[in-house]
């Protein structure tokens, strides 16, 4: 059995500690910011650092390295190179919110993706709790970081902003709950496109207009950034659906100025 040990008591951290109890690696403990940290790496195969992003760097220069033990961070959008003087580093971002330890438990365990890099050891943990690895490059982890951003943030806070606009109106934001649910399977079960709809989908400009004066007006940047990645979306969906009723043959002869011209790259 492979011991770990956590820098790093919060949500992240607990929640993974919790979670990798039951599996093939030992917890034996869980340093925080008022102990000594020095020795972390010593007498343990994995050390990790499971605090704020912007500690992490500071943290890992503070433990001595140690050969036997390797050293991984959970910021999403860090690379390897802030675990400095390590020579075995890895990252293991799990792609889940962790409100809380009890919740976060339950989620990593429950078959997610979790972004890996570096030694191949956080692959075995993501694997170890039933998950599924899959590599980004430290290139690439800021993107990366920023589309998790998107799917669960700013989720969110939309749903702030629907929570806002249905009180004005006597409801909650329960109500709207069911709705959000299933256009968010429908994504899964169709792509972002083809589960796009409501008036940006169709074009029903005086409808989207008739919200806008609706809204007040500390409200309407927010509708209208949603508007414009609405009708983003809207005109990539009609864009490909050119494209495609374009006949094979056709586009086999011409090759991609066909595509060109309908403006698909």
């Amino acid at each position: 059995m492979r011991s770990v040990r956590f820098i790093g008591p919060g949500r992240a951290g607990r929640s993974l500690a919790a979670a990798l109890s039951g599996t093939g690696f030992e917890v034996v403990g869980i340093l925080g910011r008022h102990d000594d940290q020095a020795e972390a790496a010593r007498g343990v195969d994995v050390l990790i650092i499971s605090t704020p992003d912007d500690a992490v760097a500071s943290v890992a220069a503070g433990v001595r390295p140690d050969d036997g033990c390797v050293v991984i961070h959970l910021a999403a959008s860090l690379g390897l190179d802030v675990l400095g003087r390590h020579a075995r580093r890895a990252s293991l971002h799990p792609l889940v919110p962790l409100p809380n330890p009890a919740i976060g438990e339950q989620r990593l365990t429950g078959g997610i993706s979790f972004a890996v890099a570096g030694d191949p050891i956080a692959g075995e943990i993501a694997r170890a709790l039933g998950g599924r690895p899959f590599a980004v490059a430290d290139a690439d982890r800021a993107a990366y970081h920023a589309a998790a951003c998107v799917a669960a943030n700013h989720v969110v806070a939309l749903l702030g902003q629907v929570e806002r606009v249905a009180a004005s109106v006597g409801l909650d934001v329960d109500a709207f709950l069911d709705l959000s649910r299933a256009a968010i399977d429908d994504v899964a079960r169709l792509g972002p496109a083809a589960a796009l709809t409501g008036p940006a989908a169709r074009g029903d400009w005086a409808t989207l207009e008739r919200h806008r004066r609706a809204l007040s007006v500390d409200e309407r940047p927010a509708y209208n950034a949603g508007v414009a990645l609405a009708n983003r979306l809207a005109h990539e969906r009609a864009t490909t659906q050119r494209v495609e009723q374009v006949e094979p043959e056709i586009v086999e002869a011409l090759g991609d100025p066909v595509r060109v011209r309908a403006g698909v790259s």
